[in-house]
């Protein structure tokens, strides 16, 4: 199973969470950051329905395929 760690961090004059090289929007506090890291974990867990996904590769040819819906990664939180 696939694992997600969501970082809490100093960004942009204040704090953010970060996944991998992505930071999300700003928070004024580290407790709001956490706050909000957690959630988006949370919601990252969730199992969903099963739905078809579309999308093109870099050769521009289209692909169809199943996301299972049940098919959700752990997740957790550091500051």
């Amino acid at each position: 199973m696939a694992s997600v760690t969501y970082q809490v961090v100093e960004h942009d004059g204040g704090w953010a969470y970060k996944v991998g090289d992505v930071f999300s929007e700003t928070f004024p506090t580290r407790k709001d950051a956490h706050a909000a890291a957690e959630r988006a974990a949370a919601e990252q867990r969730a199992p969903d329905d099963d739905t078809v996904i579309s999308y093109e590769d870099e050769k521009y040819r289209w692909h169809d395929e199943t996301a299972r819906g049940g098919d959700r990664p752990e997740t957790n939180v550091e500051d």
